[in-house]
């Protein structure tokens, strides 16, 4: 019986030491950037969504229309709404963003990076997850609430 006592309190413990360890753990390294001219691939993972994966793919996420963005500036806008959102922009450039978001219980942290395509009049968007497999569609629901952020009136 002792046995069992102490196993049932091990095993939450030792599971909020793993959790623990993984935020911790997401907190080193950075997005992926641009590869070969595009937002990189999404691993073969459900916790990573891209409008640059083909649209038959589980991880496929519509682009945002440079036109519906409220503002001149899409990345400026985007900023903005990546912070009301409780992001953190960490770098900007021309055409390019990178912003990070933190949960709040174990500080496991996702890479949000927009990508301006003029050519075909998108913001391509990839969210993804650091560490883990599933995210329970946190990072789907995060670019849609960036989206309706982007594409209000004012």
């Amino acid at each position: 019986m002792k046995r069992l006592g102490g196993f049932l309190i091990g095993l939450p413990a030792a599971i909020v030491v793993v959790f623990a360890g993984l935020g911790m753990y997401s907190k080193t390294g950075g997005p992926p950037g641009i590869q070969n001219g595009q937002l990189a691939a999404c691993p073969s993972k459900p916790n990573c969504v891209s409008s640059e994966s083909a649209p038959s793919d589980s991880h496929s996420i519509p682009g945002i229309q440079i036109g519906s963005t409220v503002g001149k500036d899409p990345l400026e806008s985007a900023q903005k709404s990546i912070t009301e959102l409780g992001g953190q922009v960490n770098f900007t450039s021309d055409n390019y963003l990178a912003a990070t978001f933190t949960s709040g219980l174990f500080g496991f942290v996702d890479d949000l990076e927009m990508q301006i395509d003029s050519g075909s009049g998108l913001i391509h968007v990839r969210s993804a997850s650091r560490v883990g497999y599933s995210d329970f569609n946190v990072n789907r629901k995060r670019v849609e609430a960036l989206r309706a952020k982007l594409t209000q009136t004012k």
